[in-house]
């Protein structure tokens, strides 16, 4: 299972990858006030790493609450 999991991370990669790279043209985008030109890939890059630490983040919240769930069933 663990062969599983670490194929299918290296093949979503690469995919990402082929996709940034295939992205090139020069973008604007529009943060709040602020316009920015930027290569297209670089913006996926960026999407992709903030969508992946939004995810890590959630994940570590909820594995907290339930640890703690645990915790404080098992001290009654």
């Amino acid at each position: 299972m663990k062969k599983f999991k670490i194929i299918t991370i290296v093949v979503v990669l690469v995919l990402v990858l082929i996709v940034i790279l295939q992205n090139t043209q020069s973008v604007e985008t529009k943060f709040l006030f602020v316009k920015i030109a930027m290569p297209r890939a670089f913006l996926l890059m960026l999407t992709f790493l903030f969508g992946f630490i939004a995810g890590l983040l959630v994940t570590l919240r909820l594995e907290g609450k339930v640890e703690k769930k645990h915790r404080d069933i098992n001290t009654v």
